[in-house]
């Protein structure tokens, strides 16, 4: 990465992605990365390697590909908490965007559920937080239905913000139990 962009990069150092903020990492590493001109390196996985006989345009292409890609895979695991890095040091830039999407689409589900809840009530058509709530809760990915189970046979009243922070908390729990089921809904006060 250039020297006179470290004003960008700055925003990817202040913040390492660290497991529950894969949304904001990831639109800061967009616009690093759109800056740079290598954003393609992520929506794009590695071409096939050009043929020995092929146009010294295409093989030019590949090498580009192939360095830009090293440049932002280095970047990425710079910017990840030590965890991250050991789990993603063996994939390249495309690998790494696809996996952590693939971890962090329950948290990016939940972010637009509630963010639509919010948008009816900016809208003028407030959503109560029973009914918000309901929605929140439907879009939730299969494993969190304990979570949901949990919540609901208990009856738990909470806003829709409070509902978000219980089910980071859930994400944690489960991510660090591994496949093992949510045994109790953690009530925030």
């Amino acid at each position: 990465m250039a020297n006179n962009n470290l004003s960008l990069l700055s925003l990817l150092e202040k913040e390492k992605l660290n497991g529950i903020n894969f949304l904001d990492w990831f639109r800061n590493l967009r616009i690093v990365l759109k800056q740079e001109r290598k954003e393609y390196v992520i929506e794009e996985p590695v071409p096939d390697e050009s043929a020995a006989n092929a146009p010294r345009a295409d093989k030019d292409k590949f090498k580009k590909h192939l360095d830009d890609m090293l440049d932002v895979s280095c970047l990425m695991l710079a910017t990840m908490s030590p965890e991250l890095q050991k789990q993603h040091e063996d994939m390249n830039a495309y690998n790494m965007i696809q996996n952590l999407k693939e971890i962090n689409e329950g948290q990016a589900r939940q972010e637009r559920s509630w963010a639509t809840s919010k948008h009816w009530k900016n809208w003028g058509f407030a959503l109560k937080d029973e009914l918000a709530t309901d929605v929140i809760l439907q879009s939730l990915p299969d494993s969190l239905k304990p979570f949901v189970l949990n919540f609901n046979m208990n009856e738990i009243n909470k806003t829709s913000p409070q509902l978000l922070g219980m089910l980071r908390i859930a994400e944690s729990d489960l991510k660090k139990n591994g496949s093992k089921s949510i045994q109790m809904v953690r009530v925030l006060e």
